[in-house]
């Protein structure tokens, strides 16, 4: 396998990685209030609460909150649902890295903005929101940990640039 071949497959295979996790990460955020329903019963049968009960506080907290929303004001939700849709959007950007990675790396380097965006998203909102400060910090990995597989991607992104273009195939003569 060429130098090319090989950063191209490897290329792929970190942008399939990552969208795969966008896309989940979007998929879920349709049914929270089932979710935390669910997340709600497994942590109690795990006896989380005896263990970190702070962690199963807020997790009550948040799922009592969902269900009077769905309950009472079932519109507000809707917010959740665009922020699903959004996450599938941005999936889908991905493909022009995934196919051309050296003319659409901008797309990669718009994902790594978007996860440094995270940091004072979270650091400004979480508080005005009244979410805990650890609860921050684990929204704030996902920029952390999204922004690793977009540097790998961008870096063998640059090694293929480096390479130069690949060579034309020979035009069909007419004759």
């Amino acid at each position: 396998m060429s130098d090319r071949a090989a950063l191209l497959k490897g290329i792929r295979v970190w942008l399939v990685s990552f969208v795969v996790c966008l896309v989940l990460s979007g998929a879920t955020a349709f049914p929270l209030v089932h979710e935390l329903r669910w997340t709600e019963d497994v942590l109690r049968a795990l006896s989380v609460p005896e263990h970190l009960p702070g962690l199963m506080d807020w997790i009550t907290r948040v799922r009592q909150g969902l269900d009077t929303v769905d309950a009472e004001y079932p519109f507000v939700l809707y917010g959740t649902d665009w922020l699903a849709f959004a996450h599938l959007v941005i999936a889908v950007a991905f493909y022009g890295p995934y196919r051309d990675p050296v003319r659409n790396i901008w797309v990669v380097e718009f994902g790594m903005i978007a996860c440094a965006g995270i940091i004072p998203l979270a650091l400004v909102c979480g508080p005005v929101r009244g979410i805990p400060f650890w609860w921050s910090l684990i929204d704030m990995s996902f920029g952390i940990f999204g922004v690793v597989p977009l540097y790998v991607v961008r870096e063998k992104i640059k090694r293929l640039e480096a390479l130069g273009a690949p060579a034309a195939a020979p035009a069909a003569v007419s004759g």
